[in-house]
C-alpha cells in the first residue's frame, strides 16, 4: 500500500501528526498576495503598453470618451501616436523590472 500525497488527520492509513506552523511561514503566507498583486500589475503594464505599442491609435481612442474619468489620462496621448509609443515603451519596461523583482 502506498502513502497518499498529502499527509492526513485524525489516524487512519496514512496519517501523520501536524504540528503548528511557525510564524515565520505565515507571514511568507501573508506576502504571497503583495507577490500576487504586484505581479498582476506587472502583467497589466506589460499588456497594456504592447497594445499601446502596437495600436496605439485605436487604444487612445477607445479610452477618450465616456470612460470614468479615464479621458484624462489619455488626453496627451490623443492624435499623438508617436508619444503613446513612447510611454508604451516604458510601460513595458516598468513592468518587466516589476515582474523580476517578485521573489516567488
Amino acid at each position: 500500500m502506498t502513502s497518499p500525497p498529502f499527509p492526513r488527520e485524525g489516524g487512519g492509513p496514512g496519517s501523520q501528526d501536524t504540528t503548528l506552523v511557525a510564524p515565520v511561514l505565515l507571514r511568507a503566507q501573508e506576502n504571497i498576495w503583495a507577490s500576487r498583486a504586484a505581479e498582476m500589475a506587472a502583467i497589466f503594464m506589460v499588456g497594456d503598453g504592447l497594445i499601446g505599442l502596437l495600436q496605439p491609435r485605436r487604444h487612445v481612442d477607445l479610452w477618450k470618451d465616456d470612460a470614468l474619468g479615464t479621458e484624462k489620462l489619455v488626453k496627451p496621448f490623443v492624435d499623438r501616436p508617436g508619444r503613446r509609443r513612447l510611454y508604451a515603451l516604458v510601460q513595458i519596461v516598468a513592468g518587466l523590472a516589476l515582474a523580476a523583482r517578485q521573489k516567488r
